[in-house]
C-alpha cells in the first residue's frame, strides 16, 4: 500500500470515531433511554404549575435518578396539571405519604421533579396519586412580587 492510502484510512476511521461520538454525545443530551429500559411502575400527581416541566425530564430523590415524567395532561375535573411518572421497580419500597416538588437544576437550569419519602409504612402502587405536591416557582412571579414589596416600602418612606 501507498503511504496516501494508509493516511487515506487513518482520516476515514477518525472521521468514523468523530461521528459516533457526536451521536452518542446528542442521545446523552436528549435523555434517549431507548437502549436502558428498566422495569418500572407508573405514580400520579396533579400540579397547580408545572413551569418548564417537560416529558422525559427525570424524578429524583436526593438528587438520585429514580425515573421520568411519561406524560403531562390537563386533568378535565379540576384543571390541573396531571403528570405521570414511570419510577425504576428499584425503588418500589416509597411511603404513601410521599411527597413531590417540582424543582430547578441551579437558576435557569431544566426542571425536574424531586421526591421527598415520607413516613407511612404502606407503599405507592402502580397507579398511586401523590397528595403532597408543591408547584414550580415561576421566575416572573417572583421578580414580580419582589418589584411589588420593593415599590411598596419605598411609599411607606413618604
Amino acid at each position: 500500500m501507498t503511504r496516501r492510502k494508509i493516511i487515506e484510512i487513518w482520516v476515514g476511521v477518525f472521521v468514523l470515531l468523530a461521528m459516533i461520538s457526536l451521536i452518542m454525545i446528542a442521545l446523552k443530551v436528549s435523555n434517549f433511554q431507548g437502549l436502558q429500559e428498566k422495569p418500572t411502575y407508573q405514580i400520579n400527581a396533579l400540579f397547580s404549575n408545572i413551569g418548564g416541566l417537560k416529558v422525559r425530564s427525570p424524578v429524583k430523590i436526593s438528587g438520585v435518578v429514580v425515573g421520568r415524567v411519561s406524560d403531562i395532561s390537563v386533568d378535565k375535573t379540576t384543571y390541573q396539571a396531571r403528570v405521570k411518572m414511570q419510577i425504576y421497580k428499584d425503588y418500589d419500597e416509597l411511603p404513601l405519604d410521599t411527597s413531590a416538588s417540582i424543582l430547578t437544576s441551579g437558576l435557569l437550569g431544566d426542571q425536574y421533579i424531586g421526591l421527598e419519602p415520607g413516613a407511612d409504612d404502606v407503599y405507592l402502587r402502580e397507579g398511586d396519586q401523590l397528595d403532597l405536591v408543591q408547584p414550580a416557582l415561576v421566575l416572573e412571579e417572583l421578580i414580580g412580587q419582589f418589584l411589588t414589596k420593593f415599590a411598596d416600602s419605598g411609599d411607606s418612606s413618604k
